[in-house]
């Protein structure tokens, strides 16, 4: 079993930067491919941005893409959201999942992630 950890998350003004951490236990995240979505109230959830196991390639959702970076550092077996320029519509609560995947796939799609975090609330307002 992996546990997932959020961390980082708070209230931040229109134009600001937060980083999210997120750091596993019980297993290494080396051999898994990392991800994080997000849930605004009364929406569905969506991905924001993922990170590949084999050699850290990236996606993000177009909506982010300018804006968000997702890197990994196996040896702490943390996983990092550095997101600038937020906007009001970042609001959300933010989760970090993993997906066991040897390879360079990231996938967009929640139900193909194993382990999920309890989630950290990102607040963008005045």
């Amino acid at each position: 079993q992996m546990r997932l950890v959020e961390s980082g998350g708070g209230l931040v003004q229109p134009g600001g930067s937060l980083t999210l951490s997120c750091t596993a236990s019980g297993r290494g995240i080396s051999n898994y491919a990392m991800g994080w979505f997000r849930q605004a109230p009364g929406k569905e959830r969506e991905f924001v941005a993922g990170i590949s196991q084999k050699d850290a390639l990236t996606n993000a959702a177009h909506s982010v893409k300018e804006r968000f970076t997702v890197y990994r550092d196996n040896a702490k077996n943390t996983v990092y959201l550095q997101m600038n320029y937020l906007k009001p519509e970042d609001t959300a609560a933010y989760y970090c999942n993993a997906r066991s995947e040897y390879g360079n796939y990231v996938s967009t799609v929640g139900y193909e992630y194993e382990y999920w975090g309890q989630g950290t609330q990102v607040t963008v307002s005045s």
